[in-house]
């Protein structure tokens, strides 16, 4: 995500390489996965593959109600297991087809099926509920309330990071991603705008659904759904890539010319970071001037006031960084925001070379130390999307090129993504690929980035 008012948004952490798993005696799945910044988010025993969320939606009164299907893996023996899930009145839940007991602790959702899973057994859980999901009140931005948001005629998802248990059960954590599949019903004329490729549209005579389905792995917080008076506009991408974007029917025409670079914007990062990871993509504007943009995969959403070519460019590269390759836990968030920002100013250095990029990053540095911003490799927990994470965060990577040069920077980052396309990679992940490339230690560069307090001066 990019707040306009200097480059604040949100995004993904996962652990290197897939699921944490964490076990606990007699058969209980961990109601939480230790994440340092979210204890009780995500949850322990089992591995997601696949959710089917089905819902209907009442765009008037803001109600829904239908079903999320979730197929996973135990990855130990289980008489019980957690999701989170965020207020809504649950009616049923089965595994396996029969009945299972549950009960709930605020966000806690615990299942007790009839039998135990053994560890290895794919499993199918169904959850039927109902009600008007209610906004979470995220720790993390300062009690700010994300997830499932209503204004006026629009419905909107913007969960980063623990918003998605406000509308779906799920195992809410960015080191357990699955791939999804949406079928989402409104009454006409309502459009459906939702990540993942569109497969189908389905004429029910007063209402439509639409479906979605997302091929690729992706963290929960990254799905989501957008109802309103949109315009689907299409247009052909580099290698033939579907890109659909869904504007307000009275601003389709001039948003269709703020975005007309996007494609040029992905042949130039496929060229600097490696192939687009996913089979669509495109943006949602909502009519809602909140200020910023979430980079939702394969769908990022827009604000009415945050279109502007530097904002489109942060979060197309979070499909890169963030969506395809995820942080290990939410204190790693620099990974994602530090690379969309230098993101921003690897575009500028395309529109207008070295000085388009000198300009750009010396214009950060100034805002860098007026503010005193700390150490991105340390977060605050209650301020995680702060300055920091953005500027200092990008300013890392431009130090590391400076340091390295261009061949050994930009081998870094393709060696980085390739390596942990579709996983979750650590700070100490990334380290090491820029160690392993450039066959320097840069153990004292780091510390003094990332983890010392002053800002470092600025490297020439």
């Amino acid at each position: 995500m990019r707040r306009v008012a200097w480059f604040v948004s949100l995004l993904v952490l996962v652990l290197a390489g897939g699921t944490i798993v964490i076990a606990q005696d007699g058969g209980q799945g961990a109601p939480g996965l230790g994440d340092p910044f979210y204890d009780g988010l995500g949850n322990g025993g089992y591995d997601t593959l696949h959710y089917t969320i089905d819902l209907a939606i009442e765009v008037d009164t803001n109600a829904i109600s239908g079903t999320t299907t979730i197929e996973a893996q135990a990855t130990q023996t289980l008489t019980s297991f957690n999701l989170d899930f965020h207020g809504l009145e649950i009616s049923d839940i089965a595994v396996d087809d029969v009945s299972a007991d549950f009960s709930r602790d605020d966000f806690e959702l615990t299942i007790t099926p009839v039998a135990p899973i053994e560890e290895g057994v794919t499993f199918v859980t169904v959850v039927t509920y109902s009600g008007i999901p209610t906004p979470y009140p995220d720790p993390s931005v300062d009690g700010f309330p994300i997830g499932w948001l209503r204004f006026g005629g629009t419905i909107f998802v913007m969960s980063e990071p623990g918003g998605a248990m406000s509308w779906f059960p799920n195992n809410n954590h960015p080191s357990d991603k699955a791939t999804y599949t949406f079928e989402i019903t409104v009454p006409e004329p309502y459009v459906v705008a939702a990540t993942g490729l569109p497969v189908d549209e389905i004429d029910n005579g007063d209402t439509r659904t639409f479906v979605s389905e997302m091929n690729d792995p992706m963290a929960s917080y990254l799905a989501s759904i957008s109802v309103g008076d949109f315009v689907r506009m299409d247009e052909t991408g580099p290698d033939g890539l579907l890109i659909r974007n869904y504007f307000p029917t009275d601003q389709a025409e001039e948003l269709t010319d703020a975005f007309s670079p996007t494609g040029e914007m992905i042949t130039v990062f496929s060229d600097l970071f490696g192939p687009y990871p996913f089979e669509v993509y495109g943006a949602v504007v909502v009519t809602i001037p909140f200020g910023g943009a979430l980079e939702n995969q394969t769908l990022s959403i827009f604000g009415t006031d945050a279109v502007d070519e530097y904002t489109i460019a942060h979060e197309l590269s979070h499909q890169w960084f963030g969506d395809s390759v995820s942080p290990a836990t939410w204190d790693d968030i620099w990974l994602n925001e530090g690379f969309a920002t230098y993101a921003e100013a690897l575009w500028a250095e395309y529109l207008d070379g070295a000085t388009g990029l000198t300009d750009y990053m010396d214009e950060l540095y100034e805002y860098m130390v007026e503010e005193e911003l700390g150490p991105p490799g340390v977060p605050d927990s209650s301020d995680l999307f702060n300055g920091s994470v953005y500027l200092r965060g990008g300013w890392t990577l431009h130090a590391l090129r400076l340091e390295v040069g261009d061949e050994a920077f930009f081998e870094i980052l393709c060696t980085y993504y390739e390596r942990f396309q579709y996983a979750n990679a650590s700070t100490d992940d990334f380290i090491a690929v820029a160690e392993e490339i450039s066959e320097e230690d840069l153990s004292d560069f780091f510390q003094m980035w990332l983890y010392d307090e002053e800002v470092p001066e600025m490297t020439e």
